[in-house]
């Protein structure tokens, strides 16, 4: 898997097979794809993303709990790890 973060129309970190796949998951659970998200996507780290996503927040405001974070990171599956909490 591959980590991607965009931060632009809103930000968000993302574990996918590949660009592609990230932009999907993206138009799915954040926001629309105005024609440019694909040139806002960036390929990031596994050690950065993994830090990022442990120094994140639930919807509560919680800190995210470590075996949460070691399913999310060792699953199979495209995820949204992290979106802009204004969007929460």
């Amino acid at each position: 898997m591959k980590y991607f973060e965009v931060y632009d129309p809103y930000y968000a970190l993302i574990k996918a097979e590949n660009k592609e796949a990230a932009r999907d998951e993206y138009v799915a659970n954040v926001a629309d794809d105005d024609g440019t998200l694909i040139d806002e996507i960036k390929e990031v780290d596994r050690d950065y993303a993994l830090v990022k996503y442990s120094r994140g927040k639930d919807e509560d405001g919680n800190l995210i709990p470590i075996p949460e974070i070691l399913n999310d990171f060792q699953s199979g599956e495209n995820l949204v790890l992290l979106i802009d909490p204004t969007l929460a």
